[in-house]
């Protein structure tokens, strides 16, 4: 085994690390890409296999609630395995996963394989992040963490219209099969290439804490992935993220009186990491806003493929693929809250005209809000992040890194929950008045729906009572049109508010690295202060 040490680098060595970050970078793709890419898949799933698809569902969600799981552990299996072996055996899980799932002949080997495929993908975000941290010194950090969003950023965007494409011209099975050869590469030249970055320690483990961290993670990210489609006040819903909510306090708890914390709560004690964190929860939230919302509208309302819906998140996907490092170098060069401001406020503009959708509303001009939208939030995601952890020292970089994505994950779960509840609520408030408008004691009404009867009649050659029930089910599916339309601009109306919180918390971030020049002046200048005093008289003279 190779245990040497990465030393931290300085800007004229970062080059030798360039075929390591291809690598880190191409399983990192990989793992996120494979999150994204099965939504598309689940109806044939559901064909192939013969479930139902609350069944068929468990495909997305227990990988969910594995990866999700497994994230605030990522620390301590970083400190205890070190990043080499992690690595590996992350990537050996998920190639395993993939060819399992591709080989499945029934469902519940299907379900196996994702689950083992979630085991590699739960840790390899912090894992890559933390990497990364110590690989680039603080005054390039933005270029690398810029590296970093290529594959946080461009692979969830892509996946829809990539496994619409395959599905669409080829088989399901190449979403798995094709990234067994892929995953099998990284492996190999991993083994050969990746040293640790630190020699791994022999902590000791601290069950409870496992158990509660695995357990309330788990049932917190169930609880909002269901509130969605059965409510907040559903009993399992409920009785879910209580009992999680309960398990984390004590994990937290747990961690706040330990010694060798398996997911130390002092990263909170940095200010600008704890702010960074807080923008960065109101970012995912409002990015998944756009990434669930916009597919409803196309497929549901206007009656896009889901394919030609994906096709819709493309060009967002690959400015965001563009942006990314330009946003890290930028980073570099301004800091945070220049980024920040100007980011948010795209990103706020754009989320807001996405309130004015209509029956009518040009895919073209969508594109373009979309496009305007990726733009701003390509010059946030890894500045933001990079923000907060370029203020904490070296010995907690793994623990940052762990706590941005653990909370990153569940602000992604709440933020498809909360839209999901807002645009249902809201539907249904809208169908009902637009219905409650529909009087029948009222004259001008009932002579507007005397007519389009009559047109019903002419066009589709009906007699008056086949008519009249026609014209019936075309105004409810009218009702339901519109009604869903404005639950939709509701929401976005949320997202929007959001991104507005996101813009004024911006105002208030720093450039840490000016704090570090500052001290090692103060210090210098302590220095020369001590060496310009005089020296002491001997007691002698």
């Amino acid at each position: 085994m190779m245990t040497a040490s990465i030393e931290n680098t300085s800007d004229g060595s970062i080059k030798k690390h360039i075929p390591l970050l291809i690598v880190l970078m191409l399983g990192l793709f990989l793992a996120i890409l494979n999150q994204t890419l099965l939504n598309v898949a689940i109806p044939h799933l559901i064909t192939e296999f013969g479930v139902t698809a609350n069944t068929a569902q468990w495909l997305l969600t227990g990988y969910m609630l594995v990866n999700g799981a497994l994230i605030p552990l990522s620390a301590f299996l970083i400190e205890r395995f070190g990043v080499r072996r992690l690595f590996l055996f992350a990537m050996f899980c998920f190639t395993v996963g993939s060819l399992i799932c591709g080989i499945a002949p029934t469902f519940p080997i299907m379900l196996t394989g994702r689950l083992i495929q979630a085991i590699g993908g739960g840790v390899l975000s912090p894992l890559v992040m933390t990497i990364i941290v110590f690989i680039f010194p603080p005054h390039m950090r933005g270029k690398g963490m810029g590296i970093f969003g290529l594959a946080m950023m461009f692979a969830p965007a892509i996946g829809p219209t990539l496994s619409g494409w395959v599905i669409q011209n080829y088989d399901w099975h190449i979403l798995f099969n094709g990234m067994v050869p892929l995953g099998a590469i990284v492996l190999i030249i991993a083994f050969f290439q990746l040293k640790d970055i630190q020699p791994p320690k022999d902590v000791k483990v601290h069950m409870p804490s496992v158990v509660t961290s695995l357990a309330g993670m788990g049932l917190l990210l169930y609880g909002f992935s269901e509130a969605g489609n059965d409510g907040w006040t559903d009993p399992v819903v409920l009785s879910t993220i209580i009992g999680g909510a309960v398990l984390l306090i004590i994990f937290v708890l747990q961690q706040i009186k330990s010694e060798k914390p398996l997911l130390d709560m002092r990263v909170f004690k940095y200010n600008i990491f704890s702010l960074s964190n807080i923008i960065s929860i109101a970012i995912t939230i409002s990015m998944y806003a756009g990434m669930f919302l916009l597919p409803i509208y196309l497929q549901n309302i206007r009656g896009y493929s889901a394919f030609d819906s994906g096709l819709l998140l493309l060009p967002g996907a690959l400015v965001m693929l563009v942006m990314s490092p330009i946003s890290g170098t930028l980073f570099d060069k301004v800091g945070p809250r220049p980024l920040a401001i100007v980011g948010m406020l795209i990103t706020s503009i754009s989320t807001f005209e996405f309130t004015k959708l209509t029956m009518d509303t040009p895919f073209n001009h969508i594109l373009g809000i979309y496009i305007i939208r990726s733009f701003g939030m390509s010059l946030l995601m890894m500045p933001i992040m990079t923000a907060g952890l370029n203020q904490l020292p070296q010995r907690l970089s793994s623990h940052g890194t762990s706590m941005s994505n653990t909370l990153r994950q569940v602000s992604g779960s709440i933020g498809i929950s909360l839209m999901t509840t807002i645009f249902t609520n809201r539907t249904t408030y809208h169908v009902n008045e637009i219905s409650s408008s529909m009087n029948t004691s009222d004259p001008f009404f009932m002579n507007s729906f005397h007519l389009f009867v009559q047109k019903v009649a002419a066009t589709l050659h009906l007699s008056q009572d086949q008519a009249q029930q026609q014209a019936l089910t075309i105004l409810s599916g009218k009702m339901t049109q519109q009604g869903t339309i404005q639950g939709i601009n509701d929401a976005f109306y949320w997202a929007t508010a959001i991104s507005v919180i996101g813009l004024i918390l911006s105002f208030f971030l720093r450039d840490v690295r000016k704090d570090k020049v500052v001290e090692e002046k103060k210090s210098e200048a302590q220095e020369e202060d001590i060496r310009m005093l005089p020296a002491p008289k001997s007691i002698n003279s």
